[in-house]
């Protein structure tokens, strides 16, 4: 991760000091047990959360790695989420087809078209209350008809399930938070939803697709789809493995969608989330590959109401295609081929981020989910031959002088390659004003205190709370890093780093933080991988020690 991008520092890894960490913001709702990897789960909700499913089965182990028997699907990546007009082409010879029907619109050498959407029918903000079988949801979807609400239904193939929707509120940009939210609990009280229930925004209607080449222009009622005898496409401009798509998303608009083999989209995934030139470890570099396949599996499915599975930014990995690839993550990635890591025979949430700090912290830590026995926190640390000699955690708990983290842990994995082992930013009192009321959304004044009310079992900060003249703002786990913003070198308002630090005035008004660590902090420390393996772990090991009790098994 990077000052210029809170989240992730993979734009950085083709000049060879790239590193992300990601899933930092987005649940992770984590695939079925094996026997029904191709019919994953339904789409969590965009909550921040990470979704956990309890475990109905058990891995068999031979050779230290499961049997898997399921056939790997391609995957598909968002390499463009939302646009008005998107490139589709190639520097070889090409085909467009159509997506349905496979005939082939245009075809040429060295060139590209371009899709636009000539009808597109409009998105609405829609509440999914379900997606169950046809008989439950037909029989909720008469009584909310019978009680005068609007409903839509869709059938997800993916998930072998139908989704109920209930409400139409106007599409965005419209602010309808309101009129929603008292929407919503109204259908709870009725029993018409659950708490689970979440907004949407979904367009219903055919959309048109036209595709124009010069002088020519054709239209499709079908999503388009551009390979190319070199294997190699572009998408917006960018190279890419595999197929090209464009298709209408949820929200009405275009997405740029690529098509390709899971290993081969961990090519373009490994060295932006770990850049291999400044971070030159094969076995941190395998441990990353491991994770992001793991995070990917899991995430199959996700993003299906918008035409993918993944997003390619930090919302889910950061991928970089064709021309990110790099030999020594290669190699990773290969070495590693169809390994995944699971517990208790389901597919884990194989969160990481960028430095821990010192200490990794519990999944409820940031995200204030369910615990998962294999997210706890560890000690990113080894003084000697044990993990238990480390540097005590009352030093990020308890300690009287917030300085105390200014001070490098000495034996931290993440210490000699982590920037952002340990930080600290001050604010004037004008800046922390304009910080706090961009929070609260209204002037809030002169900011009077700013108190940690709770930490967690790491250290980081579970509540804070703001003390200003304009009455007293209180923020959460992960969110706190968004609300309680730096100032960074161009003048702008950068999230936070972590949420393990401790906050001080200063004599004139303003406020310091000293800090440690990078990203939420969960699961695998990717710094800290890479100090692990420069000591002779190997990527089985690194993986065991930042996901409690995992396994390790050939998924496919």
């Amino acid at each position: 991760m990077k000052l210029l991008s809170p989240l992730s520092l993979g734009a950085l890894a083709a000049l060879g000091i790239g590193l992300a960490g990601c899933a930092d913001q987005n649940p992770l709702a984590v695939a079925p047990a094996r026997a029904t990897l191709e019919a994953a789960a339904e789409e969590a909700p965009d909550s921040g959360e990470v979704v956990v499913y309890a475990s109905d089965g058990s891995a068999q182990e031979e050779g230290g790695f499961g049997i898997m028997a399921v056939a790997m699907r391609d995957v598909r990546i968002g390499v463009v989420q939302a646009t008005s007009s998107l490139t589709l082409g190639s520097d070889a010879s090409y085909e467009l087809r159509d997506k349905a029907n496979g005939l082939v619109l245009m075809s040429g050498t060295g060139g590209s078209v371009t899709v636009t959407l000539a009808a597109a029918p409009p998105p609405y903000w829609r509440l999914q209350v379900m997606c169950s079988n046809i008989a439950t949801v037909s029989t909720r979807k008469a009584a909310a008809e019978k009680a005068g609400h609007i409903t839509f239904t869709e059938f997800v193939p993916a998930a072998n399930c139908t989704r109920l929707y209930l409400g139409q509120f106007a599409p965005p940009p419209a602010n309808t938070f309101g009129a929603r939210t008292t929407y919503r609990n109204s259908l709870i009280t009725a029993g018409l939803a659950g708490t689970d229930s979440f907004w949407r925004t979904v367009a219903v209607g055919t959309s048109v697709y036209s595709v124009t080449r010069g002088t020519t222009t054709l239209q499709s009622v079908n999503p388009v789809v551009i390979t190319s005898s070199s294997g190699i496409v572009r998408i917006g401009g960018a190279q890419y493995r595999g197929k090209g798509e464009a298709r209408a998303n949820s929200a009405g608009t275009l997405a740029g969608i690529n098509e390709l083999p899971m290993e081969q989209y961990l090519w373009g995934v490994v060295p932006r989330e770990l850049g291999p030139i400044a971070y030159p470890e094969l076995e941190a570099l395998k441990a990353q590959s491991v994770a992001a396949r793991t995070y990917a599996l899991a995430g199959l499915n996700k993003r299906s109401s918008d035409g993918y599975d993944l997003r390619a930014t930090t919302d889910d990995q950061v991928y970089g295609g064709y021309s990110a690839e790099h030999p020594l993550s290669t190699r990773a990635v290969d070495e590693t081929a169809g390994i995944a890591a699971t517990f208790e025979g389901r597919l884990i949430s194989a969160l990481y981020s960028s430095t821990s700090g010192g200490y990794t912290a519990d999944n409820e830590e940031a995200f204030g989910s369910a615990p998962a026995a294999y997210l706890r926190g560890k000690p990113d640390a080894q003084r000697g031959a044990a993990f238990e000699h480390v540097p005590s955690t009352d030093v990020f708990r308890r300690h009287a002088s917030a300085k105390s983290l200014r001070n490098a842990a000495e034996g931290d994995f993440d210490s000699n390659w982590g920037r952002f082992h340990r930080w600290t930013f001050e604010w004037t009192d004008a800046e922390i004003s304009a910080v706090i009321s961009a929070f609260a959304g209204r002037p809030v004044g002169k900011v009077l205190a700013i108190n940690v009310l709770e930490r967690g079992p790491s250290g980081r900060v579970l509540m804070i709370e703001y003390v200003t003249e304009a009455g007293t703002f209180t923020d959460t786990r992960d969110r706190i890093r968004a609300s309680l913003k730096y100032i960074n070198a161009a003048g702008a308002a950068t999230n936070l780093l972590s949420t393990l630090f401790n906050v001080e005035p200063t004599r004139d008004g303003g406020f310091v933080v000293y800090g440690g660590g990078f990203g939420h902090g969960v699961g695998l420390s990717q710094t800290g991988a890479v100090g692990m393996a420069e000591k002779g772990r190997t990527f089985d090991e690194i993986l065991k020690h930042y996901y409690t009790g995992i396994d390790l098994e050939a998924w496919y």
